[in-house]
């Protein structure tokens, strides 16, 4: 934690979200699942994007199909979606690297394709445009970036799409080493709204699934020990969703965040200059796959 800096939130049994939009990618399940629906409770008007939706569409619940292992539907996303109305956009989508490689059909390691360069590829086409339509004199628009910040990775942007050699742990690093950086690059290389990353810790998701085998013996071990370890997705969704709105985050931009909605400090050593590095390999990589 870093304990220099409190960030004030409204308690969610007294939030009144009446008057905003929130746009979640990878609301269709799992964490991004349940903030959506603590977010419709409150009142918001709310747009889940993934592949299959599990929930009834409402006047204030819409859904956006996409399969965002596929760059070219995130890029199509980021550009044709109406974001101008929206105050916050979340992005939860996520898997863990398999224990063998796997690959797109765009050549991209599919991990990094869903949990990160996703992400990259739909802010470039999002990013100016969000919360663009709203009053004058409201807040700025805001990007939440799920990830796991503040946990020492800074990746390898030399070997990005783990081509040179294949650890499943090592290539999620990559991943969320991109999602860190993002929130730490957006305000120069994505403007428009101020970014913040989020660190879920363990939670019961998911998102172990592709690397333990759905519904395998240690799938279910492991999100049996989660579950009695950590907060479930609904008590995550409760602390979060007044972070995504809260005032007290005007004029910042850049800050990480644990499951308790406290500051947390982010990776050492991700200075400008390697910041800079990264990003330009994952928008060289990105560029590979759509070519």
């Amino acid at each position: 934690m870093d304990r220099s800096l409190v960030i004030a939130t409204t308690p969610i049994q007294r939030l009144d979200l009446s008057s905003k939009r929130l746009l979640v990618v990878g609301g269709t399940n799992g964490l991004g699942r349940a903030v959506a629906q603590q977010a419709l409770e409150r009142g918001a008007k709310v747009t889940v994007v993934g592949r299959t939706f599990r929930d009834s569409p409402s006047t204030r619940l819409t859904f956006e199909r996409a399969d965002l292992s596929s760059m070219r539907e995130a890029v199509l996303l980021g550009d044709e979606l109406p974001a101008e109305s929206y105050d916050v956009a979340y992005f939860s989508l996520g898997i863990m690297a398999a224990k063998a490689r796997e690959e797109t059909v765009e050549g991209v390691e599919r991990d990094m394709a869903i949990s990160y360069l996703s992400r990259l590829a739909v802010l470039q086409g999002l990013s100016s445009r969000l919360g663009t339509g709203r009053p004058d004199g409201t807040p700025q628009s805001r990007v939440f970036v799920m990830g796991a910040p503040g946990t020492g990775n800074i990746g390898d942007p030399d070997d990005l799409n783990a081509e040179k050699g294949y650890k499943s742990f090592v290539s999620h690093s990559n991943t969320v080493a991109g999602n860190e950086m993002l929130v730490l690059a957006g305000p120069d290389r994505l403007p428009g709204p101020a970014y913040f990353g989020l660190n879920p810790g363990f939670i019961k998701t998911g998102i172990r699934s592709n690397y333990l085998g759905e519904g395998s013996v240690a799938h279910r071990m492991a999100e049996g020990l989660v579950g009695l370890l950590g907060p479930s997705s609904e008590t995550y969704a409760e602390r979060i969703v007044p972070l995504l709105f809260a005032d007290a985050l005007e004029g910042r931009t850049g800050l990480m965040f644990n499951n308790k909605a406290q500051v947390i400090r982010p990776t050492e050593g991700l200075d400008k200059g390697y910041v800079d590095r990264y990003m330009s390999a994952s928008e060289a990589l990105l560029r590979r796959a759509l070519s």
